[in-house]
């Protein structure tokens, strides 16, 4: 694997017998000696550190940086105001997604766009494509600073220890700040992909980075490969590109529309003007809505939809497994495997953590848009019809812990 490319913390990896995969033309660890289910629980319960410095990292400035980025991105840049980010997609003309992404606004006039490791040069090659004559730079930043997940219900307790106590960012989702780890400057964002509800991404110079990640190792986090960080955002409905966007198991073009995400991703605001899909999104999002009302007259544009689905049955789901409702088939399956999750005490806010682990095979599936949450489907595992449920989640949250939804 010499030919693939190595993040700033290769050498961590590998001196902690982390088993290294190709993810995206990356050396990338796939899991540690303690494996995934570990690290998965571990990071519901306590904090795990995710190395994301394969992620691209373009940074976005110039006169016209904010109507470029209307321009090409599904969200509102305007509204976006310093110290912030937003989830975001790059759509293409026909409403698909050329890639999701992150835009964070740490400074006044510079934005950070971070998207796609494999997707990073043919996104490049995209948004320049769409230049013309706005007075935009885009400059990859990738390896010049290194990036650190921290997450899961202890990562603020940790973080605060190199603050000396100050709060890491406000509260809320999405905010950002620059600041100091033991006299290193960080900009830190509150942002993940777990969906647990304490969650960081830690973006500090190359230089600095074996030094962060070993500190935090010594505060109590753990390291964590990307085996959990699939099975992570699996639970908490977070889509994938490649599998709940793009294209869907079958070689179709997947609506942005189709993935839920999308309410929170795509903006109609007057301010956007004529960004690239926003014909086609509109039609997709007018057919969302008379779904939502139960008018399934018109589904051309969004025929089909990504939903949780839940196996009742013994098995694992996995990507490209046919779906049926009786002898029809539906869809297929985008993402699924067996996931582990903890049992707590009760179903009350504060139960706490039990001993007592298990497990459950969920994923997500792109099914025919007359398909409601509640119903019952089949899922063809190696021949076998297992029964499934179309559900609403596969977690909660409640205080600082993310629980199992289960069926």
């Amino acid at each position: 694997m010499s030919h693939l490319k190595r993040t700033q913390l290769y050498d961590v990896h590998t001196a902690a017998s982390a088993a290294m995969v190709d993810f995206g033309g990356w050396e990338m660890p796939m899991e540690y000696p303690t494996k995934i289910v570990a690290e998965h629980l571990y990071t519901r319960s306590h904090c795990s550190l995710f190395d994301v410095s394969h992620m691209g990292r373009i940074l976005v400035d110039g006169t016209d940086a904010i109507s470029f980025l209307q321009h090409v991105l599904s969200s509102d840049v305007s509204a976006l105001a310093v110290n912030q980010a937003q989830y975001a997609i790059i759509p293409n003309e026909n409403g698909g997604a050329v890639d999701d992404a992150y835009l964070y606004r740490f400074e006044e006039a510079r934005y950070l766009l971070v998207v796609n490791a494999a997707n990073t040069e043919r996104d490049l090659l995209h948004l320049e494509s769409q230049l013309g004559s706005f007075d935009a730079r885009m400059t990859a930043i990738t390896g010049d600073y290194a990036a650190i997940a921290v997450q899961g219900p202890k990562s603020d307790e940790i973080l605060q220890v190199l603050t000396g106590g100050e709060a890491v960012t406000e509260p809320r989702r999405n905010a950002l700040r620059s600041l100091l780890l033991e006299g290193h400057s960080a900009h830190v964002a509150h942002t993940g992909y777990t969906g647990e509800p304490l969650s960081y991404e830690i973006y500090i110079r190359s230089k600095d980075a074996v030094w962060l990640w070993n500190r935090l190792l010594e505060l109590g986090a753990r390291p964590a490969g990307l085996g959990a960080r699939d099975t992570l955002r699996l639970e908490a409905c977070l889509p994938l590109y490649g599998h709940e966007l793009g294209l869907d198991p079958e070689g179709r073009e997947i609506p942005i529309f189709a993935v839920p995400l999308a309410r929170f991703a795509v903006s109609f605001s007057g301010q956007k003007g004529d960004f690239v899909g926003r014909k086609a999104l509109e039609k997709q999002h007018e057919a969302l809505l008379r779904i939502q009302n139960k008018d399934f007259s018109n589904l051309t544009d969004l025929p089909r939809r990504i939903l949780p689905i839940a196996l009742l049955d013994k098995g694992v789901m996995r990507s490209g497994m046919p779906v049926y409702n009786g002898d029809q088939q539906i869809g297929c399956i985008t993402s699924g495997t067996m996931i582990p999750y903890h049992v707590f005490g009760d179903e009350s806010g504060a139960a706490a953590i039990q001993n007592q682990t298990g497990k459950r095979s969920i994923g997500l599936a792109i099914v025919d848009s007359t398909t409601a949450i509640g119903d019952t489907v089949q899922v063809d595992v190696r021949g076998r019809r297992l029964q499934a449920v179309v559900t609403a989640r596969h977690m909660r949250i409640d205080g600082p812990f993310a629980r199992p939804v289960l069926c």
